[in-house]
């Protein structure tokens, strides 16, 4: 089997742990499991004096769990708090990042006591081998999905893009003029080799702390021109006081309210990387102020720029934050600040890729090849994995136009899976007889938040794309 810790190989903690979650492992001989614990110890051993010192640190951690957290979505936030008013969104905003917290100690919990190593490893525990299959399948779709949508929204950005029949320029196309050279199959071709291919190929999650604690400062400067151009427009008086409170008028107003749902719900997922962050620990007992830490700083990050996204637009807020950064502000230098804006945003989204990438790829491995060596050791396998997911995303991006459609029903649903109903359904299913009446009363209020926001997105999507497809016909 796969481990989802990159560093070892199967380690006594990992015969131990059958003990505890048989479903997760094939019987063996005993002079057979005598062996291979000798055996691989040594191997683990041998690994660290090589590598040194392999414990990541705090800071990187918490660097590589907050780019986890901080992605696309955050462009989203504006037009939620549009829909919701100040007051209710902020409150949202908060509310979710404890009920993720929550998700994520009921996830890290369990995981101790079954000494599970990775998410897939206490699926297993607690519902088998379906359990795995299912955690597996779900990973994939999310973040292969996650990928292609970064790579499309970078191409957007720096070659930019066409929609109903009018063209929006991309940065580089603003500069250079529309060439060969910043049209998106390039641009995206370039990106790839000199971005994604490099960064991708790094086989510990903490050896991207430099680049994450670098995307985390591109947020927090679209968060900064942002908030300065909020500020010079209020000294100008040019911005209109905003709703504290969602405008409703109607039953369709109403259920208005309900499409924000979707964005708060998934706005703090990163489940599927904090067993590998914490396995690089060298105290496991970190994992929880990292996750404190990374939460209240996504936190905080969120709320900005969702106030002063919706400051700064209004009513005027789109789905899309950035796209409102595509006009004249109405202040000195307003090209320039947009250019900035939507620059340090495809940077930011470029410095995010290899930290989903990273989960990505191990849980392919794990799928296809679970009985093999651990993908740290086995440069051919690891090299041809890489490749060929990294050239399957720069495919989808450039020639699959219909993927967007597809991954707006099938990431949303498996994000929603990965990030409340999976640890929720394994604190119901109690496989350690641990979980309290508390754990219980949350993981049922998460399931149904989760299952909402599902529905919601469905219909939200299904509707959007009914409507689009009216429009063409007509």
């Amino acid at each position: 089997m796969g481990i989802h810790n990159n560093n070892h190989p199967r380690t006594t903690n990992e015969i131990v742990r059958e003990q505890h979650c048989p479903l997760l492992h094939n019987s063996k001989k005993d002079e057979k499991i005598e062996v291979e614990i000798q055996q691989n110890d040594d191997d683990r051993s041998i690994c660290n004096n090589n590598n040194g010192s392999s414990s990541a640190s705090f800071t990187g951690s918490v660097f590589n769990l907050s780019t986890t957290i901080i992605g696309a979505g955050i462009m989203a936030l504006p037009a939620a708090m549009k829909v919701l008013g100040l007051t209710i969104g902020i409150a949202s905003i908060i509310f979710f990042a404890l009920l993720s917290h929550t998700s994520l100690d009921i996830l890290m919990r369990f995981s101790r006591v079954a000494k599970a190593q990775s998410y897939g490893d206490i699926m297993g525990c607690a519902f088998g081998s379906v359990g795995r299959l299912v955690f597996q399948i779900s990973v994939l779709v999310n973040n292969f999905g996650i990928l292609v949508v970064y790579s499309i929204i970078i191409g957007d950005v720096l070659s930019g893009t066409t929609s109903s029949g009018s063209h929006h320029f991309g940065v580089l196309e603003g500069w250079f003029g529309e060439h060969w050279s910043t049209g998106r199959t390039f641009v995206l071709l370039v990106t790839t080799l000199v971005v994604f291919t490099p960064l991708g190929f790094f086989k510990r999650i903490d050896s991207l702390r430099y680049t994450s604690g670098l995307a985390v400062a591109l947020a927090i400067v679209f968060l900064v021109i942002t908030a300065g151009i909020t500020f010079v427009k209020l000294f100008n008086g040019s911005i209109e006081s905003p709703r504290l409170l969602p405008n409703i008028t109607d039953m369709t107003s109403i259920w208005n309210l309900f499409t924000a749902v979707p964005v708060l719900v998934t706005a703090f997922v990163c489940h599927y990387n904090v067993h590998t962050i914490d396995n690089e620990l060298g105290d496991s007992s970190l994992i929880q102020p990292v996750i404190c830490a990374s939460l209240v700083l996504c936190s905080g990050i969120y709320i900005l720029t969702a106030l002063f996204g919706f400051l700064l637009f209004g009513e005027a807020t789109l789905g899309d934050v950035l796209a409102n950064f595509d006009t004249d502000l109405g202040i000195p230098y307003s090209n320039v600040l947009n250019d900035i804006v939507r620059i340090s945003y495809a940077l930011h989204l470029m410095l995010v890729f290899p930290v989903i990438f990273f989960s990505l790829r191990f849980n392919l491995d794990d799928l296809f090849f679970p009985s093999a060596k651990s993908l740290e050791f086995d440069k051919f396998r690891f090299s041809l994995i890489t490749t060929g997911l990294i050239f399957l995303l720069y495919v989808a991006a450039n020639f699959v136009p219909s993927i967007w459609d597809v991954f707006q029903f099938t990431g949303a649903t498996a994000t929603v899976c990965l990030g409340f109903i999976f640890p929720a359904a394994i604190a119901l299913r109690d496989p350690q007889s641990i979980a309290t009446k508390k754990d219980k009363i949350l993981s049922i209020v998460m399931i149904v938040l989760a299952v909402f926001a599902n529905v919601v997105a469905i219909y939200s999507n299904a509707d959007a794309l009914f409507r689009k497809h009216q429009s063409k016909s007509n």
